[in-house]
């Protein structure tokens, strides 16, 4: 009998806390609304089933709890019952899989006109890499990485000369256009994670990952490494700035180019 109570103030209680709790989603900042739904339709189908069998846990304690005089009656198996739990399970997961691979088709689905940013990660800091006028980043070599030449541009890449550096953890988008952000890291696994934006993706040594997404609100907001990436993975921290398109536009023209970085140190200029 206590038992069952325990489990029913269980159920109660879990229920209190997610409609009361403070701790929920950031406003969202990007296009990602259908990442929202997801997981506010798997939220309600696991709830659902938690208060259903939690319930039925305790009502079946309550009643078939030991009685004097009463015994239980076995039965080894029920075709029926079998096959309604196939269904409703069947059904659960169709419900939780749905939505998700709407949003996972839309998450690797590109848009043609999307602008392209690299993030790179390293214990433990973020930089920032544009491609310049031609629209096309420069090749990397991991055994070109330098301090002189931190990103690790081959430097006989003409296409790499305009490409536009941003070595601190602060780096500008414009609002209201697509980004593909292409991820690389220098080291250790790492993931690009900003709250507001809902998408993310890791950062694979020796692979480059990405995702996209489109800016809907000016502000700042915190990049995040939601990898544990060593002991001082907890300050790997960094800045997005979304700014309106005419200021995204004057920040960029004030970042230095790959060419004249390699003017400034000396490196070789094919």
């Amino acid at each position: 009998m206590a038992v069952a109570i325990v489990i029913a103030a269980l159920v109660l209680f879990s229920i209190a806390f997610q409609l009361l709790s403070p701790w929920w989603l950031t406003p969202l900042a990007s296009n990602w609304r259908s990442i929202d739904t997801a997981l506010h339709v798997t939220m309600w189908v696991c709830g659902f089933f938690f208060i259903v069998l939690n319930l039925f846990l305790a009502f079946s304690i309550f009643r078939y709890r030991h009685r004097q005089g009463h015994r239980a009656h076995y039965d080894p198996e029920s075709v029926t019952l079998e096959r309604r739990l196939t269904v409703w399970t069947a059904i659960g997961i169709a419900a939780l899989l749905a939505p998700g691979l709407i949003a996972w088709k839309e998450f690797v689905t590109v848009p043609k006109d999307a602008s392209v940013l690299e993030a790179v990660g390293q214990q433990w800091q973020w930089s920032f890499r544009f491609p310049g006028k031609d629209g096309v980043l420069g090749t990397v070599n991991s055994r070109q990485i330098s301090p002189d030449n931190p990103f690790g541009l081959n430097p006989d890449d003409p296409f790499g000369r305009d490409d536009i550096l941003v070595e601190g953890s602060e780096v500008h988008l414009p609002r209201g256009r697509p980004v593909k952000v292409v991820l690389r890291s220098k080291d250790v696994l790492h993931d690009f994670f900003v709250p507001q934006i809902r998408a993310r993706m890791d950062l694979v040594p020796g692979m480059v990952t990405y995702f996209w997404f489109t800016p809907t609100r000016t502000g700042s907001f915190e990049i995040l490494c939601a990898e544990l990436c060593g002991v001082s993975h907890y300050t790997m921290r960094g800045s997005m700035i979304v700014d309106e398109g005419p200021a995204f536009d004057a920040w960029l023209s004030q970042q230095p180019t790959f060419a004249q970085l390699t003017a400034e140190v000396g490196l070789p200029n094919q």
